[in-house]
């Protein structure tokens, strides 16, 4: 019987395995795809010399500490996205685009050299060959008492796989329509399941190659916008390399699903190469092409999905953080994040809270419980000092993205998400002597001296940003988030209130695994 089994190769299985095998934990990891990496997707193209992105391609430092760090930790090469130069509009088919400027188009966002996809290569590199098993997918998950059952197809053949635990690292609306749960999962967890859109599951995106970067040449950054009615792709992007020697643009559909499906494939191609010329002129015409339809791809995509989601879901709904099956089940990937929800850095926060929950023993001596405690106090006074920083860049990332309504109540919840989940992180490897601290009715004596260290935050935290809210010319524009009516505050303070419920019961849970594993090592 294994250990730990990881279903689903992406960014989050892959992160949550790099974690196990930094603590010596065995693994397995099973994937559906004859690849890593999910819907990270990079893919050769000849005539711009390098490879281009066909899922994500960003990630932003200032909002997203976790791949930040990771990036950093593997040594991977990244750069600015290019946004120099004027950005085209066209939103008449028989007019040429119009011209505007816009500065920092993307919000400070950065890319990898060599795609993204050289991150999914790192993270598989420094772990055992023998641990990956592709080409499995998952078709059912049982609960046998003491240990976990899954059966994986592949083709005709069907495996049959025990573990003590398992993590489903899938976008939980494809486990919900794929897989089979026995004991079946309650309806208001399956509910909660399909209403969790699979992020880039309705998308389809294209990067096409070129000899050289005309578009610079001529003063555009490569950005474009497209909205009149013929409109095939609706935003496009530079997608070169650092140096602008390696020249590429991206763009996403307009073209719902069902339309992209009743379509021709020979078509598609034409239609790309009309909507460039049109935008930039004959120099796009013969460009390199590469499409990615994530809408076809069945392991992305589910039935739900089809129908495309106005805007950025919300994400984070804490029904998905909950282990099942008396903590032999976790549901991961990006979707399932307290923060960071449909990005990469959703998927790490996934990683690390399933991390946290898999009850990794640090093996070290315990310590001073009063030296862990002002360890942890020194943290949350760290973390408390810079959250109204924090605040101000998920402020502007969401400006950036072009959010018009609730600015004030995701910048506050992702803050405030993010700090919670950077506090758990440090607890996770602090050395508490657990084995002697009582336990009074499920909740460890320790508990109310961490959350003391967090008292009034929340409330502090709202002052500062409804000061700096009033003061600030980049929402004056926004009269609800610069003066929020009573409705207004109160969802604000409801948001903060849950957050601060499952971070106070993630706190006694951590305790109360550790006291267990601590147990378990002294025996």
């Amino acid at each position: 019987m294994l250990d730990t089994v990881i279903v689903g190769g992406g960014l989050c299985g892959l992160a949550l395995a790099r974690s196990l095998h930094e603590h010596g934990r065995a693994f397995a990891l099973y994937e559906a795809r004859p690849r890593l990496g999910g819907r990270i997707l990079s893919v050769p193209c000849e005539a711009a010399g390098m490879a281009l992105d066909l899922g994500p391609t960003w990630y932003w430092p200032g909002t997203q500490p976790r791949i930040t760090k990771l990036i950093a930790e593997l040594g991977l090469q990244n750069f600015p996205q290019h946004d120099d130069g004027t950005v085209l509009q066209l939103s008449d088919h028989e007019q040429p685009p119009e011209t505007v400027a816009a500065n920092d188009l993307h919000g400070g966002a950065r890319r990898l050299e060599g795609g993204m996809a050289t991150l999914v290569e790192a993270l598989a590199a420094g772990l055992p060959a023998d641990a990956f098993h592709l080409e499995q997918e998952l078709i059912a998950v049982r609960d046998k008492g003491a240990q976990a059952e899954l059966l994986f197809r592949r083709g005709d053949v069907t495996t049959i796989v025990h573990a003590r635990q398992v993590v489903l690292a899938i976008p939980p609306r494809l486990l919900e329509e794929h897989v089979q749960f026995d004991p079946p999962l309650d309806d208001s967890l399956r509910e909660t399941m399909r209403a969790m859109p699979t992020w880039m599951a309705d998308q389809a995106k294209v990067a096409v190659g070129f000899a050289s970067p005309f578009w610079r040449a001529n003063g555009n950054s490569g950005n474009a916008f497209v909205s009149h009615e013929q409109v095939t792709l609706g935003e496009i992007f530079d997608a070169c390399d650092a140096t602008g020697q390696h020249a590429a643009l991206g763009g996403f559909f307009a073209l719902p699903p069902a339309f992209r499906a009743s379509v021709h494939p020979v078509v598609v191609p034409m239609l790309i190469s009309s909507q460039l010329v049109q935008v930039f002129g004959k120099e796009a015409e013969h460009g390199e092409q590469h499409m990615q339809d994530w809408s076809t791809e069945r392991h992305t995509c589910s039935t739900l999905d089809r129908t495309p989601v106005d805007g950025h879901p919300e994400y984070g709904n804490a029904h998905l953080r909950r282990s099942l099956w008396n903590g032999k089940l976790f549901l991961g990937a990006s979707e399932t994040a307290g923060y960071g929800g449909g990005y990469m850095e959703g998927a790490l926060e996934a990683a690390a809270r399933i991390h946290r929950s898999l009850s990794v023993a640090d093996k070290a001596e315990a310590g001073s419980n009063e030296a862990c405690l002002a360890r942890f106090g020194a943290t949350a006074g760290a973390l408390r000092t810079g959250a109204l920083e924090r605040y101000r860049q998920h402020l502007n990332r969401h400006l950036a993205a072009q959010a018009k309504t609730q600015l004030t109540q995701r910048a506050l919840l992702d803050t405030v998400e993010q700090v919670y989940s950077a506090a758990l992180d440090q607890l996770a490897v602090l050395p508490f002597d657990t084995a002697s601290v009582p336990v009074q009715r499920g909740r460890s004596d320790l508990t109310p001296g961490l959350l003391a260290s967090f008292e009034g935050f929340n409330a502090a935290l709202l002052d500062e940003v409804l000061q700096f809210n009033r003061a600030s010319c980049a929402i004056s524009n926004f009269p609800q988030d610069h003066d929020p009516d009573r409705d207004y505050a109160d969802a604000i303070t409801r948001d903060l209130a849950a957050a601060w419920r499952e971070f106070a019961i993630n706190v006694n849970r951590l305790l109360l695994d550790k006291s267990q594993t601590r147990a378990a090592l002294v025996q």
